[in-house]
């Protein structure tokens, strides 16, 4: 009965202070508000990037032609080489059991034309099995069959923004493009996929068979990536260290010379990737964290203005018999009804958040409950906390100081 009358008496008097009692609680819900959507987008990242590594195979060795470095998260070639082949490829094949398939592949940047359209698309040329570990589908159409990769033939699968570019809407399925100026059948389309983790548009492509992008339109002889597929996970490891010795082998580099090809381990990758998330993540999780300090110390301020102010009311409730318990009871309990109320809006507002960020489109973010409830969690106690020591300056006012002071 006592704690529902000073919980009615708290809420009557922060009611009476609208403005001050408004500024104290925005701060608690900007923190629980960001920390909430900080952390969903932050799982819609991670689940971003698992479902990209697992759509383009998370068993993979990657191996690329020249040198290359990682700046922010991405991969930048620093040294650019020729001498990846296509008997490197055979060989990565027959290297050992753990391999299960290989994929070469070139690609270049080339104009690609329907009648007066035209736009700048990035053209791959791989092989049959670099289709199949690539994942590769179509929306409409078909993919590249076996007997159509080794014979030159000149079919092309559309990437879906290259699809819009040149055709504007209409199926181009059995349409003829022209990539250079070799012209080519349009045999499918794939999916909408985006853009991929280093912020290629994987739209933007034009599939061709590698026969056909080495020897009639690239006019190459070497490649720029082998996909390799492992038998499992585990065997991506050996597969990485075996390939380095039978490449630098093939190549004949001496001891003291570097490696004229770079391997990228997926797991390796994706290992990486999840990492660069969840510490970006934790740091700008982190000035919602700050924020409800911040908001701590608001609800400190508010709290002891108010003593201040309200010396009569306490000096006269201890000399008609109040305890120091019940004066305590009654501050904290308008810490906590500013700290609760500010958490219970700024969850609202997070969620609010996190289903615009999904409807528009702006952001994946999965609501993380756990998150939601942390922040909540916090609010509270750091608004308890804060409420403490003005509280406990309250109950120990004695009545006659306190009523003096306030004549």
């Amino acid at each position: 009965m006592r704690y529902g009358r000073n919980l009615s008496i708290s809420v009557g008097i922060l009611m009476a202070h609208r403005l001050r009692t408004s500024l104290s609680v925005a701060g608690v819900v900007v923190g629980v508000a960001a920390i909430t959507v900080v952390v969903s987008v932050g799982n819609g990242m991670k689940a971003d990037i698992e479902d990209e590594f697992r759509a383009m195979g998370s068993e993979l060795v990657v191996v690329r032609s020249g040198r290359f470095r990682s700046h922010g998260g991405r991969p930048h070639q620093i040294a650019d080489v020729t001498t990846l082949t296509e008997e490197d490829a055979e060989a990565l094949q027959g290297m050992s059991s753990d391999v299960k398939a290989v994929g070469p592949c070139v690609s270049r940047p080339m104009v690609v034309k329907n009648g007066t359209l035209s736009t700048q698309s990035t053209v791959e040329a791989l092989s049959f099995a670099a289709v199949g570990i690539r994942n590769l589908s179509v929306s409409s159409g078909r993919l590249f069959l076996a007997g159509e990769m080794g014979v030159r033939r000149t079919v092309a699968v559309l990437g879906a923004g290259v699809a819009e570019n040149l055709f504007e809407g209409e199926d181009p399925v059995g349409r003829l493009i022209t990539v250079g100026r070799l012209p080519f059948r349009v045999i499918g389309v794939a999916p909408t996929l985006g853009t991929d983790i280093n912020g290629n548009d994987q739209d933007n492509v034009v599939y061709i068979p590698l026969d056909t992008g080495m020897r009639r339109l690239f006019h190459v002889t070497y490649l720029q990536t082998i996909y390799v597929k492992g038998v499992d996970a585990a065997s991506l490891s050996r597969i990485e260290e075996q390939a380095g010795r039978l490449l630098r082998t093939r190549h004949k580099l001496r001891p003291q010379e570097e490696d004229d090809f770079t391997l990228q381990n997926q797991v390796t990758m994706l290992e990486a990737a999840l990492q660069t998330s969840a510490s970006m993540t934790r740091l700008v999780g982190s000035v919602g964290a700050i924020c409800l300090v911040v908001a701590g110390i608001g609800v400190l301020a508010v709290m002891l203005m108010s003593v201040r102010e309200r010396r009569g009311e306490i000096g006269l409730r201890r000399a008609i018999g109040a305890r120091q318990s019940d004066i305590l009871l009654q501050f904290l309990s308008e810490a906590a009804l500013l700290s609760v109320s500010g958490g219970l809006i700024g969850l609202a507002l997070g969620a609010l958040a996190v289903a615009l960020a999904n409807e528009l489109q702006w952001a994946r973010a999965d609501f993380s409950v756990q998150a939601a409830l942390l922040s909540f969690t916090v609010s509270v106690t750091v608004g308890l906390l804060f409420g403490i020591y003005p509280a406990r300056k309250a109950a120990r006012l004695h009545p006659a100081v306190a009523l003096t002071s306030a004549g």
